[in-house]
Formats: C-alpha cells, sequence, structure tokens
C-alpha cells in the first residue's frame, strides 16, 4: 500500500544516499564502498559499470537488501531497504533457479508462497511463461534447459512476484555471444513492456551503451562513483554506428582513467 501511494508523488525506484561498505577480512577491515549517492528513476534502465573489485556488486546485494550497510541508507520508492522485499528482485549470472522445481514451478513459486491461490498461482505462473517465451517447456526441469531459458526463467519469476526492480548481477557474462545477443534484445522488450526499472551490472562497455539509458562507472579501492553518463541514442541500438562507438570510447576512456596499467588493457579488451 505504502508503495501505491508513493508512486503518485514520483519518488526515485532506487536511491542510494552516501553509502559506505566495510567488510572484516583475515588481515583488517576492508573498505569496498565509499560514501556512494546513486538515484535510479521509476522505470529506468542503469547499468553499473567497473573492473572486477570495484564493489558494483556488492552495491547490488545492498540494494537487493542481501546485505547491510556500513554506513548510509538505501531507500525503494522512498521506504527504507531492511532486508529483501518483492518489490526488488534479483537475477545471478548463476541463474538461482531451484533444481528440483519445473519452470512453472520456478515460477510460481512466489506467488505460492505469497499464499496465492493455487488458480491464481497457476494463472501467473502461465502468464510469465508466455512473456518470457518458454510455453514449450513448461514442464521441463532446469537441468534440462540452456543457460539462455535458465536466464529467462530467472527473469520471469522476478515478474511472477510483482517485481517493479529488476537487479541483475552480470546475468548474460556466462553465455555465448549469439545467446547473449538475443537476451539482450529480449530483456529490452520486457523491460519496455512491463515498465520496470532495471539496474544492471557489468563489466562489458559495449554491453552498456546497447543496453542503458545511463551508465554508471564505478572506480575501485574503495568503490566510487566515478561518472555517470546519460545515453541519448535512440533504440534499437547499432553498435556499429559513429555515434554509438564515441559514446563507447567516451566511457572507456572514463572507465579507464583511474585503473593501473595492467587493469586498463583488460577494460579495453572487454570494452
Amino acid at each position: 500500500m505504502k508503495i501505491e501511494s508513493t508512486e503518485r508523488f514520483k519518488v526515485p525506484a532506487m536511491q542510494v544516499i552516501g553509502v559506505d561498505k566495510t567488510y572484516t577480512a583475515a588481515n583488517g577491515p576492508v573498505k569496498a564502498l565509499s560514501n556512494i549517492d546513486l538515484t535510479v528513476e521509476q522505470g529506468e534502465f542503469v547499468c553499473l559499470l567497473g573492473a572486477s573489485g570495484c564493489g558494483k556488486s556488492s552495491l547490488l546485494r545492498i540494494m537487493a537488501g542481501f546485505e547491510h550497510t556500513s554506513g548510509g541508507r538505501v531507500q525503494s520508492y522512498g521506504i527504507d531497504v531492511k532486508g529483501p522485499g518483492s518489490d526488488r528482485g534479483m537475477v545471478f549470472q548463476d541463474y538461482g533457479l531451484f533444481p528440483w522445481l519445473t519452470v512453472r514451478e520456478n515460477i510460481g513459486f512466489g506467488p505460492k508462497h505469497a499464499g496465492k491461490s493455487r488458480r491464481d498461482v497457476a494463472q501467473i505462473a502461465d502468464k510469465f511463461v508466455d512473456m518470457v517465451g518458454l510455453g514449450a517447456f513448461a514442464d521441463r526441469f532446469p537441468g534440462q534447459l540452456s543457460g539462455g531459458m535458465k536466464q529467462r526463467v530467472a527473469i520471469a519469476r522476478v515478474l511472477a512476484n510483482d517485481g517493479r526492480v529488476l537487479l541483475m548481477d552480470e546475468p548474460f557474462g556466462a553465455l555465448d555471444a549469439l545467446t547473449r545477443a538475443r537476451l539482450q534484445e529480449e530483456l529490452l522488450s520486457i523491460w519496455r513492456a512491463t515498465k520496470l526499472t532495471v539496474i544492471f551490472v557489468t563489466h562489458s562497455v559495449e554491453e552498456a551503451v546497447y543496453l542503458a539509458d545511463r551508465v554508471v562507472v564505478m572506480s575501485a579501492s574503495p568503490g566510487r562513483i566515478a561518472s555517470d553518463f546519460h545515453i541519448d541514442l535512440p533504440r534499437p541500438r547499432d553498435v556499429s554506428s559513429p555515434e554509438f562507438n564515441a559514446l563507447r570510447r567516451q566511457i572507456t576512456a572514463g572507465l579507464t582513467s583511474h585503473l593501473a596499467p595492467q587493469d586498463k588493457h583488460s577494460a579495453m579488451a572487454n570494452a
């Protein structure tokens, strides 16, 4: 109810305010994030971009409510995040599906445990099975699916939970190039159809520019927001166009400006 009433005032979907995160390690405390401020508006598609170890996955887990901050706070639709919530759903690179449940049962798991009737659960599951194009595989188990199909199930499971914010931690990183490109298109199609807010972690500059309304670049040691690029290119985007590649070069330059020489070479190779 609170979320519905605040929507009238167009509060941000997610707001990160002065967030710090320190982990305890064997050799002492390690500061992963320092004074992060980030606002993501309702319906935005934002990519968090940075090299390994910059804290982008830690920030995403904090937004999901899986980890607590060491300082600062996070809000979802104006309400402080104290833990996981049905308004936010996380999609991982390793899918996170229940291997003993079918596609339909995985998608219906959240509504079932929220107390929905058996009929409602079936209707919700079937709706999102169809949305992600897996009607012919609804009774298969995750072990019988390709990697791309598993990611579609993971996305559908968030949608079935009535999630308003889709948090994605390098979800396509383990997929081959053709499957990755197809899933990027499908994700954009789902995003347009549902008006979800998407926060997507990647280390690929090309993927970030192709997908996002905004690309937020993070620096490391500790993780900070280094730059924030608004991507004004019309969709569908042509990765071979001069405008696309000019943005790609600009963002790559910002990404590599704070890296050590060996890390710069790696970032350029992934750009």
